[in-house]
């Protein structure tokens, strides 16, 4: 076949196309298929113990059993899906349960009432296994300005908890800490409590830092701030003899500057950047943020439109990088005004309908960063955890049909390229299918066996990578 070009200036234009691609690639690489915790717990170091995360396991459970006794009253505190048509009466309730219960997988799935019960049993499941998936131990906002002495003892203190933590088996499967922000009033003071907490965490577990260990730096604004956190990670890691790199950040996007520049540009990617690859994470500060906008307190809320746009402008600038993103907290506690334990029957229903209220609240904010792609958010209480899975399982559970045929349809089209010897250029998209499996999956929202009715194996499930269950069965295709 006759061709126009030489082989040798068209090699030497691929070949600069193929770096730019390579460079493109790089900065882009696309969702990291890594385990995402759904939620940050933020709570005051001068509150945290070892056992933090298992007593707010057991406070959210007994709250979600105090208001919702059962899944229809969860149902229909939250407008599930087919909740109109759930029985009221006790025995109905009853009945409908234990046929429920005796049902196969398969079976219920047929029934109206199969989302209900199943997202109220996998949220009582969840808080007696793992309540709690990531906490930070908070020397910001949740532990305010004190005198320093009294800041140094509670890093201190804070460090001996969680090592005693790491002993005893109960800290959350990802944890770290925030100290105060650089800015020129707060930098010494969040310099000097990151060095004697490590130091003091170090010391106590012979070197050994927590799993998923990480520093929250909150009200970045310029890319030095980054910079700085990089070179203090160097000079610890050097001193404590932690291999280079161990020491990880997360940022927080809480400022109109960290959105839009004095030049008007987006300076997130140059901030991420000036992290040097050690930045996983930015979350998003809902009330800083706000006010940052002159919003005020009133109006200060999750579902503020300013919000939206600085959530959209995050993604786009992030999108594709691998960057964690995460939305902020609800502020309405799902907590009754009355205490006691002689209350009357009119102190009992305007506790349950103040509960029931915040946790509307709380389910349709987690329910609306989901929809925008933000898998993660905040919560500042244990009452609000029932609530977060609630979001978290409707979202997965609801969706799970729909995500089963994309990925199914994607991966016979990728097995059609592959037989055919055609080069399938879409594993970004794939991935971006699976991983909607593997964060259902990691917060137990679904089982192994149920991504397998996409046309995946087990063995490509657990790869956790498109690319390499594309490599494999190219393999398998060549033999």
């Amino acid at each position: 076949m006759k061709l126009s070009l030489p082989e040798s200036d068209k090699a030497a234009l691929l070949d600069q196309l193929g770096a730019a691609n390579i460079k493109f690639q790089h900065t882009y690489p696309g969702d990291r298929p890594d385990r995402q915790p759904v939620h940050t717990v933020y709570g005051g170091a001068n509150l945290f113990k070892a056992d933090t995360c298992v007593k707010m396991g057991e406070i959210a459970l007994n709250n979600l059993l105090t208001y919702a006794p059962n899944f229809v009253e969860l149902a229909r505190a939250l407008q599930f899906k087919n909740h109109e048509h759930l029985p009221h009466l006790e025995a109905d309730v009853a009945a409908l349960t234990a046929k429920l219960d005796a049902m196969s997988p398969e079976d219920r799935k047929q029934e109206p009432a199969w989302l209900a019960y199943s997202v109220y049993n996998k949220i009582v499941a969840k808080l007696k296994r793992e309540a709690v998936e990531d906490f930070r131990v908070d020397f910001e906002d949740g532990f305010g300005n004190r005198p320093d002495a009294e800041e140094d003892e509670t890093a201190v203190r804070a460090a001996k908890e969680v090592a005693k933590g790491m002993s005893q088996g109960t800290l959350s499967p990802f944890i770290g800490i925030r100290i105060k922000p650089f800015t020129e009033d707060l930098k010494q003071r969040g310099v000097r409590t990151l060095d004697i907490f490590l130091t003091a965490l170090l010391a106590e577990t012979g070197g050994k830092l927590p799993n998923n260990f990480v520093v929250m730096l909150p009200k970045v604004t310029i890319p030095e701030q980054m910079t700085t956190m990089v070179r203090l990670f160097e000079l610890l890691e050097q001193a404590n003899s932690l291999q280079a790199g161990t020491l990880k950040m997360e940022t927080m996007v809480e400022a109109t500057q960290i959105i839009m520049d004095e030049e008007g540009r987006n300076p997130l990617m140059r901030i991420i950047r000036a992290s040097e690859g050690r930045c996983v994470a930015a979350h998003f500060g809902t009330y800083d943020y706000t006010a940052s906008c002159g919003i005020t307190a009133k109006y200060q809320t999750m579902g503020h439109p300013v919000n939206d746009f600085a959530h959209h402008m995050t993604k786009v600038a992030l999108g594709g990088t691998g960057i964690f993103l995460s939305d902020g907290a609800t502020n309405v506690m799902p907590i009754g005004p009355h205490r006691g334990d002689k209350l009357t029957f009119a102190q009992l229903r305007e506790n349950r309908e103040s509960v029931h209220n915040a946790w509307r609240q709380a389910y349709h904010h987690s329910t609306h960063s989901l929809i925008n792609g933000f898998y993660q958010g905040w919560d500042l209480n244990p009452a609000q955890l029932p609530m977060r899975y609630a979001a978290t399982y409707n979202f997965f559970l609801s969706s799970y049909d729909d995500a089963v045929f994309r990925l199914k349809t994607f991966v016979e089209r990728a097995a059609i390229s592959t037989l055919t010897g055609d080069i399938f250029d879409d594993a970004a998209t794939g991935q971006g299918l699976l991983n909607f499996f593997l964060k259902a999956l990691n917060c137990g929202a679904i089982s192994e066996e149920e991504i397998l009715a996409t046309g995946l194996t087990l063995e490509e499930v657990q790869t956790r990578s498109f690319f390499r269950i594309l490599e494999g069965r190219r393999a398998k295709a060549a033999k």
